[in-house]
């Protein structure tokens, strides 16, 4: 149950060299579940006082013997720390190790007490005899076989994360994503990523095509695997997406991937990479359509679907109104002009005439052409309707700006829709609709694909939603990144 781990380092302060410490780890100030990053108190052979270690560990307990290496740094805050870049663990040498070890809640059936008991009954070798003999546990006084098999089964589960945390690190893969990855497969990861390590990208958050490519390398895969070309493809995909396109021609798509795969050794040819993207459309892991130039559009499944329900929701608000008395409207209109002293525009007549009734519409144009003013009395005709209004915006700064613009709350549309960061879903959504009779989302050009069909799906149907922006910018199609 030994092996050489490599840690994945926060920001460290730059400093000449990188040293080594040896210590037991006496206790455990904090560790995260989930990336594995961990603060630790380690007990140094004639260092009277305990050094604050950390970064990011395969589960450390106390009681255990670790080789360190990394830098020296002082925090602000709590003092001089270690912070570890790699680390060799041993098993506990001491008598006082092992009952440390044994009794920090790692194996599941003994705590301290028992741990205790064990080692004085076996000593320096209690250890090994778990490892090889651990029926010999019947000759501690409290011990029956039931509590050996659930001792057994315990230990055989940390030695198997042990085994799947030296194969992930002596292929290149840091301790927090290896972590990770044994969270996701749990004992299957070993045979996981021998089969495919490119599916990393797609399971393991945090793990990109560069470095599931890497690690294919690291075991050996050819660069012309199959499995490579079509973690290629998608890999571009994601990357055209961040630059807000939803599709990528096929011709532009092949060679993109071309460029992306190629290297010293080998270089992807069209036919190959056409026969992967053709198979991936048979298997719907790409959707393929063609325009009005008969030209092929590839998309990644999610992106084709979410667009095409996004317009199923924009044309269903179309062909829909609200039952208004445009007479009484004309009324409002004539009578709010008057009062303020303004006169709109033909424009702006019609526009805030259309907010009256329409389920959806949009305000467009350059800087001042009167799109504030024209919000502005839209939301006091709402108001004067008795309608119940909310007001959003992609950013924090966009949101403060409407709601001064219009002198009401407004939101992010993160916080309207009530984004949940533990399942990073929002709550509000088709079956859990927006409260509100009339919504308005400012600098709605800044909105992505997916943002944007969140927020269409949790707009009731008898909602009115009315969309502010710049006409020369567009809807990004990049996934939000919550």
């Amino acid at each position: 149950m030994s092996g050489v781990y490599r840690v994945n380092p926060q920001k460290v302060n730059a400093t000449p060299k990188q040293e080594s410490i040896m210590g037991v780890v006496e206790r455990l100030t904090y560790h995260s579940e989930e990336s594995g990053y961990t603060v630790a108190r380690l007990q140094r052979p004639k260092v009277s006082e305990l050094t604050t270690i950390t970064g990011s560990f395969a589960g450390i307990q106390p009681g255990q013997t670790l080789q360190l290496n990394g830098f020296w740094r002082e925090h602000p805050q709590y003092g001089l720390q270690f912070q570890v870049t790699n680390y060799k663990e041993t098993k506990p040498a001491t008598i006082t190790g092992i009952e440390k070890y044994l009794g920090s809640g790692l194996i599941k059936g003994v705590g301290p007490v028992t741990a205790k008991r064990i080692v004085a009954c076996f000593g320096t070798e209690t250890l090994d005899i778990i490892d090889n003999q651990i029926e010999r546990l019947q000759e501690v006084n409290g011990i029956a076989k039931k509590r050996i098999a659930m001792i057994q089964k315990a230990w055989k589960e940390q030695r198997a994360i042990k085994e799947v945390m030296v194969f992930l690190q002596s292929h290149g893969v840091s301790t927090t994503y290896a972590v990770k990855i044994y969270k996701h497969y749990g004992d299957l990861a070993i045979n996981k990523v021998n089969e495919n390590p490119y599916q990393l990208a797609t399971d393991i958050y945090g793990i990109g095509f560069l470095t599931a490519d890497k690690i294919a390398r690291n075991l050996g895969v050819p660069p012309d695997s199959e499995f490579r070309y079509k973690a290629g493809i998608i890999h571009v995909l994601s990357e055209a997406a961040d630059s807000g396109h939803c599709y990528l021609p096929q011709p532009e798509l092949i060679s993109q991937v071309a460029q992306r795969l190629t290297t010293d050794e080998h270089q992807p040819n069209e036919d190959a990479l056409t026969k992967v993207i053709c198979d991936m459309s048979l298997a719907d892991e790409l959707i393929r359509e063609r325009d009005a130039d008969k030209t092929l559009l590839c998309y990644k499944p999610t992106f084709f679907h979410t667009e095409q329900n996004l317009a199923q929701l924009i044309l269903s608000r179309l062909h829909q109104s609200i039952n208004t008395d445009i007479p009484r409207v004309h009324n409002w209109l004539e009578r709010f002009s008057q009062s303020r002293r303004v006169s709109l525009s033909t424009e702006q007549l019609q526009a805030v005439e259309t907010a009256a009734y329409s389920k959806i519409m949009v305000i467009t144009g350059g800087p001042g052409v009167g799109k504030t003013f024209c919000t502005r009395t839209i939301v006091s005709l709402w108001k004067a309707m008795g309608k119940s209004i909310a007001l959003a915006a992609p950013t924090g700064r966009a949101a403060q700006r409407l709601g001064e613009m219009t002198g009401l709350e407004a939101k992010t549309i993160h916080r309207l829709l009530e984004f949940d960061p533990k399942t990073r879903k929002f709550k509000c959504d088709r079956t859990n609709p927006l409260p509100q009779k009339a919504i308005i989302v400012d600098e709605a050009s800044m909105l992505d694909l997916f943002l944007a069909y969140s927020l269409f799906e949790a707009v009731a149907p008898d909602t009115q939603l009315l969309l502010v922006g710049d006409i020369d910018h567009y809807i990004y199609s990049t996934t939000c990144m919550c």
